[in-house]
């Protein structure tokens, strides 16, 4: 019977930890009035891009700009007053207390522009960072109270991705490593995010770890409340027994593989199925912890034509590999 084989090698195995992810913003916020008033302009667009500082929503401030006419004529008044006042003292034509006084009134003339200038911000709703805008909560003309919420801002240029590993591969995993990231939305494409901060307490119920990295999301392919698959690239496995995945079968009772024993020089042996603990799994090989050792000649398809004791002439085996048997035989 013609079978396909290949050798059992040692070599350096990459290790990957596989993680799923969840993408989190870093700045995102649901913008709401400060105080209560009527919506008298709505400055954007749901979805729109805008910069910090940007103006989103003015309420009604006629009050408060008339209030603040009145306040900055009585501190001009005050100014005028102070000078007048201090020209006066310089002659010894008044009091130091009455010049006292009117630096008092002066600096509470100012003050009282301040609180105004500064209750005339609070009906002013603007942008506190770069970032996407979201729906609309409020319409024209609304009576709105402090706290209702307005529209939501994200900042989707930057991202971070939060994900968990096991407390033993603590050790193995650092702050600036990379880690490669893979979604639905960015199909075959492989992203790449910074791990940043190393949560430094254990959860005590999964024996976990969280890990935070982050992401430079400028083509703004995910956003936040989305799961990623995290893959972290560990250091290699020295002298693992390698195999193609498809030398391995899985059945009800474990995994196994077919061994060429008593190989010939015609290339023509004895197949015998033997159990196999698989460890890691990448791409399309297989790490086998247990069942076979280095130069193990191992059936790659049709094991399960393989009779037990049934004459087996291998037709593939490369010369490397045929070399490296012999070198470990």
């Amino acid at each position: 019977m013609d079978v396909v084989a290949t050798t059992v090698q040692a070599k350096d195995a990459p290790v990957t930890l596989e993680a799923l992810g969840e993408v989190r913003a870093v700045n995102q916020v649901r913008l709401s009035a400060e105080v209560a008033g009527r919506v008298s302009d709505i400055a954007f667009e749901p979805g729109e891009n805008v910069k910090a500082g940007t103006l989103l929503v003015q309420l009604d401030d006629a009050t408060e700009q008339a209030d603040l006419d009145a306040a900055t004529a009585d501190a001009r008044f005050a100014r005028d007053q102070l000078q007048r006042a201090e020209g006066l003292f310089s002659k010894d034509a008044i009091s130091k207390e009455l010049l006292q006084q009117r630096h008092a009134e002066r600096d509470r003339a100012v003050a009282n522009v301040k609180q105004i200038e500064a209750r005339i911000r609070q009906k002013q709703i603007r942008a506190p960072f770069d970032g996407k805008l979201g729906l609309r909560h409020i319409d024209l003309g609304e009576q709105i109270n402090a706290g209702d919420n307005v529209v939501s801002l994200t900042d989707l240029k930057t991202l971070n991705i939060r994900f968990d590993v096991p407390q033993r591969e603590l050790a193995r995993v650092k702050v600036g490593q990379q880690i490669h990231l893979q979604s639905d939305v960015s199909g075959p494409e492989t992203l790449v995010a910074t791990i940043g901060v190393i949560e430094p307490q254990v959860n005590q119920n999964t024996r976990n770890v969280t890990l935070q990295a982050t992401l430079d999301n400028q083509d703004g392919k995910l956003q936040p409340g989305m799961y990623v698959s995290v893959g972290v690239q560990l250091p290699e496995e020295p002298d693992a027994l390698v195999l193609p995945a498809t030398a391995v079968v899985t059945s009800s009772s474990g995994d196994t593989a077919v061994v060429v024993r008593d190989l010939s020089e015609d290339n023509i042996g004895q197949g015998e199925t033997v159990p196999v603990v698989v460890g890691r799994r990448f791409g399309d090989h297989v790490v086998i912890e247990k069942g076979l050792k280095p130069g193990d000649v191992v059936l790659t398809e049709g094991q399960l034509r393989v009779r037990p004791g049934a004459d087996l002439k291998v037709q593939t085996l490369s010369q490397t590999n045929l070399a490296e048997r012999g070198g470990a035989s």
